[in-house]
């Protein structure tokens, strides 16, 4: 539960290290059977788009991230939970976002995993700007409402 789960939030324009943050979350207990990870690339839209532009507010985000990390440590016995987003302006391939949920049992690190993206879909204090490949003026990204059904289920 929550007192025995490890949090790691970061927010940053640096690309991040999805096997090293692996090994932090496998590091947070000898109850660790399973490790569940999801990371978020930028599409080229097929071809149409150069780059996304992400901003947030320094300090909301982590925030906000944070204790969403700690309502999914409530709900599920997970031993650690990392989320680390980047920000600034990301190229087509480019990693975004990674969530890795470390648990005793896979269905509680899936089920927290897919919570924590859930969340940063819908409520994450991000803003996405797209510039075209053509060179064309950007345009913000509206919400889904895939999205907010998908959140909709916890």
């Amino acid at each position: 539960m929550s007192d025995a789960c490890v949090i790691h939030v970061k927010v940053q324009a640096e690309a991040f290290d999805t096997a090293a943050e692996i090994e932090v979350a496998k590091a947070a207990g000898r109850q660790v059977g399973a490790v569940v990870t999801f990371s978020g690339v930028c599409r080229d839209e097929s071809g149409r788009l150069a780059a996304l532009e992400l901003e947030h507010y320094p300090g909301m985000a982590e925030a906000e991230i944070g204790r969403i990390a700690t309502e999914a440590a409530g709900r599920w016995p997970v031993t650690s939970l990392t989320v680390i987003h980047r920000h600034g302006k990301l190229s087509p391939g480019e990693d975004i976002v990674l969530v890795v949920a470390a648990s005793a049992h896979r269905q509680a690190a899936f089920d927290a995993a897919s919570f924590l993206m859930d969340f940063l879909k819908t409520n994450a204090p991000f803003w996405k700007k797209e510039h075209p490949a053509d060179g064309s003026s950007g345009a913000w990204v509206e919400a889904k409402a895939d999205d907010d059904d998908a959140a909709s289920r916890w």
